[in-house]
């Protein structure tokens, strides 16, 4: 069986990225002065998963429909995948099976009253819900304030929802916004690239890549190595325009709500007794009150 033409490029830029990632030496391999590219060959690849080489150089050019889910797990453990990245093979390769009628268009679906309730009851933290394609589709209100360079830019917005990806890489002012700007873009172009393998045919999502890969050359740049991101917790420093900078920890949960749509509760809390919460604290309270907070200068392009 073939693979469609699109999902094919998929599968043999991310196979062949990840080949190039690992070293002999890290396969156990014997070394040598002369390799002329980093990385595994394929024929090793090929040997290490315990297939032939023709077989293997078939399946990086990406002709994956049919290949078995024990043969994808040997090349997944050659290739040192970490589960993010081995979820993200089997997504190209379940992608890749001919379907038996055509795929039904994901449709977005309204957030019910009781995600809505719980964002609410989350008074000192920050908490929003993301769908897959980096659109915030549901706030509290010190999301609101936390986050309010993002929502205030007007470039940036979709059909009235903000979105992440825009923000990072079409809007100046997120470089002041997020003080690890680069870490941000990597991992927002990371959780893109897992979505895409989720849902190859989602129109929407393929328009977002493209004007993205139109419009910022850092988004290229880090769309083309083929980084996949899954789960998604650490800790963020923010510069508000407000309170200044902050040092936060978050954490994205999985929100089953409906169908196949993705959606991430993402919540951000500070340690107690930093001056990060104490600022988190001051940002609360403006957001509870029905006094506006100072003002600030919306960001343009």
């Amino acid at each position: 069986m073939d693979s469609r033409p699109g999902n094919r490029d998929e599968i043999r830029d991310f196979l062949a990225s990840r080949r190039a990632k690992i070293s002999p030496e890290q396969a156990g391999l014997p070394t040598s002065a002369r390799r002329r590219v980093p990385g595994l060959r394929r024929e090793e690849v090929a040997v290490l998963a315990g297939v032939s080489t023709e077989w293997y150089t078939r399946l990086e050019k990406g002709h994956i429909a049919g290949v078995s889910d024990d043969v994808l797990d040997a090349v997944a453990r050659t290739l040192q995948l970490n589960q993010d990245e081995r979820t993200y093979l089997f997504d190209l390769a379940r992608a890749s099976r001919p379907a038996q009628q055509a795929p039904s268009r994901r449709r977005d679906v309204e957030i019910p009253p009781r995600v809505q309730w719980l964002l609410d009851s989350m008074t000192m933290s920050s908490a929003f819900v993301r769908n897959g394609r980096m659109d915030v589709v549901a706030t509290n209100a010190l999301a609101l304030a936390l986050h309010a360079p993002m929502f205030d830019s007007v470039t940036t917005r979709d059909r009235g929802r903000a979105n992440i990806a825009r923000y990072i890489f079409l809007d100046p002012g997120s470089e002041q916004f997020f003080v690890d700007w680069e870490a941000a873009g990597v991992a927002t172009t990371a959780l893109l690239r897992a979505e895409a393998g989720r849902e190859p045919h989602d129109r929407a999502l393929r328009e977002l890549v493209g004007e993205l890969s139109t419009l910022s050359a850092d988004f290229r740049r880090q769309w083309a190595a083929h980084d996949v991101r899954i789960r998604h917790d650490g800790s963020k420093r923010l510069r508000h325009p407000d309170v200044g900078e902050l040092e936060l920890t978050y954490q994205s949960l999985d929100l089953p709500i409906a169908g196949r749509a993705v959606h991430d509760l993402t919540v951000y809390t500070a340690e107690p007794g930093t001056t990060a919460e104490e600022r988190l604290k001051l940002l609360a309270s403006w957001a509870a009150t029905p006094a506006p907070a100072p003002e600030r200068t919306p960001h343009h392009r």
